[in-house]
């Protein structure tokens, strides 16, 4: 029998843009999340009969909820206009660690907007910022690609110590050569 593979929070960020800029922008990663809470739900109510219960639903109800250490940048910047301007929006959770046959990565897709951002300054701590989406409709599954940079926004590859004056991010800038599984090396001395 196969071994259940777990998802890890670490794996499961959100990527954000504003609706109205999806012809001149890619979505944006929103940096240094902490935490991550999707909440779908349908509240369901039962009315007692002589026959015994008829439940009765409502319709779905979505929120996310992106925990962050504040930053200056321009996601972070744009969700203040979002909730600002109330402006409607687009949210990804995309999971690093489930990919399909071909490569792309599973995630949810919703539109809505930005119902709180709530920030935290305490003397002793970063900024952080607390943000609630409210989705419209039903939240939608799928797969996507993800583009060299934003691979490169999550994770990053090998650098050789030399300068880097035009970033490829292959393992060989900087005068390096990333790390190939067999490709061990061979020790400095000579044996004798």
């Amino acid at each position: 029998m196969a071994k259940t593979q777990i998802l890890q929070g670490m794996d499961t960020v959100a990527y954000f843009r504003l609706l109205k800029n999806a012809a001149t922008e890619k979505g944006q990663l929103i940096p240094y999340q902490t935490s991550l809470s999707f909440d779908p739900q349908r509240d369901a109510d039962t009315t007692k009969t002589k026959d015994g219960g008829v439940p009765t639903s409502s319709s779905l109800e979505t929120e996310v909820e992106v925990e962050f250490v504040n930053n200056i940048s321009n996601v972070a910047d744009q969700i203040y206009d979002a909730l600002l301007d109330n402006e409607d929006v687009e949210v990804w959770i995309m999971q690093r660690k489930r990919k399909n046959s071909e490569g792309k990565y599973f995630a949810w897709y919703m539109q809505g907007t930005v119902s709180e951002d709530s920030n935290d300054n305490d003397a002793d701590d970063n900024s952080t910022r607390d943000v609630t989406f409210t989705v419209n409709g039903t939240p939608k599954r799928g797969w996507m690609t993800l583009p060299s940079e934003a691979q490169a926004e999550l994770d990053y590859v090998f650098r050789g110590i030399d300068t880097v004056t035009v970033a490829k991010n292959d393992g060989s800038d900087g005068g390096g050569k990333a790390y190939v599984p067999g490709d061990a090396g061979t020790g400095s001395e000579k044996g004798a």
